[in-house]
This record gives C-alpha cells, sequence and structure tokens, in this order.
C-alpha cells in the first residue's frame, strides 16, 4: 500500500513538473492574418518575439527544470523538446508577418 502511494505521488509530482514548464507554440498563419493593417501586423510581430522569448527563459536554469532534473529527468527533455517546439513556431509566425508587411507595403 506505502509502495503504491508513493508511485502514485511520485508521477503526480513528475506531471505537474511537465505540465508547468512548456511555453505555447502558437500556429505560424492564423485566421485573419491577411486582413490585418500594418499596425496589427507589427503588434503581432512584437507578441510573437514575447512568446519566442519566453520559449528560451524555458531552456534555462528555472527551478521548474532543476526539480524536474531531480526528481523525473524525462521531464526536462519534454520541457527542452517543447521550448525548441514553440522557439521554431514564433520564428516562422514573425516570417509570416514579415512577408505579409511586405506584401502590403508595411514601413517596419
Amino acid at each position: 500500500m506505502i509502495k503504491t502511494l508513493r508511485w502514485i505521488a511520485f508521477v503526480g509530482i513528475a506531471t505537474s513538473l511537465t505540465a508547468c514548464a512548456t511555453p505555447e507554440v502558437i500556429d505560424a498563419k492564423q485566421m485573419g492574418d491577411d486582413k490585418l493593417s500594418c499596425t496589427q501586423l507589427a503588434g503581432e510581430i512584437q507578441e510573437a518575439n514575447e512568446f519566442e522569448r519566453k520559449a528560451h527563459r524555458e531552456k534555462g536554469i528555472t527551478g521548474t527544470n532543476v526539480a524536474a532534473a531531480v526528481i523525473f529527468w524525462p521531464a526536462i527533455i519534454g520541457t527542452y523538446s517543447n521550448a525548441n517546439d514553440a522557439i521554431r513556431a514564433a520564428k516562422e509566425r514573425k516570417e509570416h508577418l514579415v512577408a505579409l508587411s511586405t506584401k502590403k507595403g508595411c514601413s517596419m
């Protein structure tokens, strides 16, 4: 019984660590992008920059990452993989938005 409780506690902690340390992966292209004004496109580019910065921070040494490494080391692999996906997605979003800005003749 005690062994089962320990296992449940371990799985619960591991799950909560991996759930906390996942930056959001955004879609590169979103509905309505082509209807955005130049000002709105600039705002969306700034937002994509912020998503990328947050993802880079998740790859750093954070309390969650240290705890994940100590308690359940596979969680850190998941966090880094997710952070890399989030960084890639943010870059793709920015490229898409810059292309739309150029097409519309917006000055950056």
